[in-house]
């Protein structure tokens, strides 16, 4: 981190350049999501592909990556957790003798643009011989908007198991779709995003069929309280899952680096059980109709095109071929 040497640049940038191609350039869901965000997204840092685009991999070199590197990896932009049987008196001095080095930076600065309220319903749709696929997303605020455990606890309701809501309506029930879930975080949470929701019908049945069964269900977390099992089943797989997750000293390290990094305190990540603690059914129909609105909307469908038809062939013209 001191004298960097980009000595595999140029091998490594041609990796990322394939990447893009097999995941986006060649990938019809990938294709779709390029779009479908570009869409969703006018202002935000998420309207731009995180790979990038590919004037973008042909154009930038080793000394622009150098510099990106200086400008970033700066000790005041940087977090260390440590877990695990160690004695901080010999700890602590290596990690001053080895990032001690560093030169001191103040931590960059990260402009961008706050994402304008969408007024209207946004559409793609990409025709292509390949399997149907459904998705529609509403804008969300990011990740420190104080109601950010109530979009958890939808989701989880919606999409967590073969108990979750869309499972049992939409895959097993009416059995339009094999697989159907909405979640919240996509394509990042860092700044505002989406909640998507998303879903593969079944043969014989249509990305229409899936629209109105996304719709239906949202109109009842609009109208109608969750149930109480429902409620508690999310406080307690969501306290599970923490506890889960801290079993292990990488566990453990990681999320204590996340939280100290996002929030600036590493104690947030214990202050969130007590966000899901608090969480009410009158949370989540005020946040589904503040949210779930069709002017705050965007929708992306994959739509299967009919294989060609070979030409038929002209009255004769086998007879004339023999002749």
């Amino acid at each position: 981190m001191t004298h960097p040497v980009m000595r595999e640049f140029y091998k490594e940038r041609s990796v990322v350049m394939e990447e893009r191609r097999m995941r986006t350039d060649s990938n019809p869901v990938g294709r779709l999501l390029e779009q479908f965000l570009g869409t969703a997204f006018m202002a935000n840092p998420y309207h731009r592909p995180t790979v990038g685009y590919m004037s973008d991999l042909e154009s930038f070199s080793a000394t622009d990556a150098e510099q990106f590197f200086h400008h970033y990896y700066v000790p005041s932009n940087i977090v260390i957790a440590l877990v695990g049987d160690l004695d901080p008196e010999v700890v602590f001095p290596m990690v001053k003798r080895y990032f001690g080095r560093l030169a001191v930076e103040p931590k960059p600065p990260e402009p961008y643009t706050v994402e304008p309220p969408q007024k209207s319903v946004r559409e793609v749709t990409l025709v292509d011989p390949s399997q149907p696929l459904y998705l529609e997303g509403y804008h969300r605020p990011s990740y420190l908007a104080p109601d950010d455990v109530v979009y958890d606890a939808i989701s989880d309701i919606l999409s967590n198991g073969r108990t979750s809501r869309l499972y049992r309506s939409l895959v097993r029930d009416k059995q339009i779709a094999a697989v159907a879930a909405g979640v919240s975080g996509y394509p990042g949470t860092k700044y505002s995003h989406l909640f998507t929701f998303y879903a593969v019908p079944t043969p014989g049945h249509t990305t229409a069929q899936l629209q109105k069964a996304f719709s239906e269900e949202i109109q009842k977390l609009k109208t109608q309280d969750v149930t109480d099992e429902e409620l508690q089943m999310f406080k307690t797989r969501t306290k599970a899952d923490l506890i889960r997750g801290l079993a292990s000293n990488q566990g453990l390290a990681q999320q204590l680096a996340i939280y100290q990094t996002r929030y600036g305190d590493w104690r947030e990540l214990f202050r969130y059980l007590d966000r899901v603690d608090k969480v009410t059914k009158a949370d989540i129909r005020r946040v589904a109709n503040e949210v779930f609105a069709d002017t705050n909307r965007t929708i992306g469908i994959i739509q299967t095109q009919a294989a060609a038809r070979e030409p038929e062939a002209a009255p004769g013209a086998s007879q004339g071929a023999q002749q």
